[in-house]
């Protein structure tokens, strides 16, 4: 089984070094790590070219991170996807943990909750806000969901999804999005024991902008019913 790391990018100097150096501390380490670069004006990509883990520089002239990703995933080589964020730090099974989780053939997608490490006193209660909040929308929708800094799939599902999923960042979230459109097809599992650091938390916007991107979602989605294992 070999994995695609993909890591898009965008003005992330003061965080990406953590990053790589996480994954080159794996255990088992990834078959290939993307970074894809989508239009930094910082030192990004140059402190990525120099890392030593074989890292692989894609460019990404639209903006916003669902063409980031996209781009990742269709660039990615191997079987199994597994996508994160710039300012994640993985520990060191993480990707032990993903080829034990996709020896079952039925899984197609797999993802887990991220604690932030920005949340300095309490940053394991942000686990628990994220894997509520995942649980809450995957509720609505009848299925699990993937979250955006923890996500992994088969190569071969992101084929038959990637024509369909949407790519307004204003109307969606990406995660969510390609999300719904994965469960109709393939099963997907949240591990509560898959997680990692990250620092996002923005959650001043939930109330504004990210509440109202997930009502869209939910109107123009219609809840999409998720295939039953």
């Amino acid at each position: 089984m070999k994995i695609s790391v993909i890591i898009p990018v965008y003005n992330e100097e003061k965080y990406i070094g953590k990053c790589l150096e996480s994954i080159a501390n794996q255990i088992e380490k990834p078959d290939e790590v993307i970074v894809v670069d989508n239009n930094c004006t910082d030192r990004t990509v140059e402190i990525a070219q120099k890392f030593g883990v074989g890292v692989k520089i894609v460019k990404e002239k639209k903006q916003g991170m669902i063409f980031a990703r996209n781009a990742g995933f269709n660039n990615a080589k191997y079987e199994i996807i597994a996508r994160i964020d710039a300012d994640s730090i993985l520990p060191l099974d993480w990707i032990v943990k993903i080829k034990e989780h996709f020896k079952d053939s039925n899984l197609g997608a797999l993802s887990g909750p991220a604690a932030y490490f920005s949340w300095p006193v309490f940053y394991q209660m942000s686990q628990v806000v994220t894997f509520l909040f995942f649980s809450t929308v995957g509720l609505l929708f009848g299925h699990q969901m993937l979250a955006g800094p923890n996500m992994t799939l088969r190569k071969s599902l992101w084929e038959k999804v990637k024509n369909n999923v949407c790519i307004n960042d204003k109307n969606v979230h990406e995660d969510i999005d390609i999300s719904i459109h994965l469960a109709k097809i393939t099963k997907i599992k949240y591990d509560w024991n898959f997680g990692m650091l990250t620092r996002r938390g923005r959650w001043q916007k939930i109330v504004t902008e990210y509440l109202a991107r997930l009502i869209k979602m939910l109107a123009s989605h219609r809840f999409y019913p998720a295939k039953r294992s």
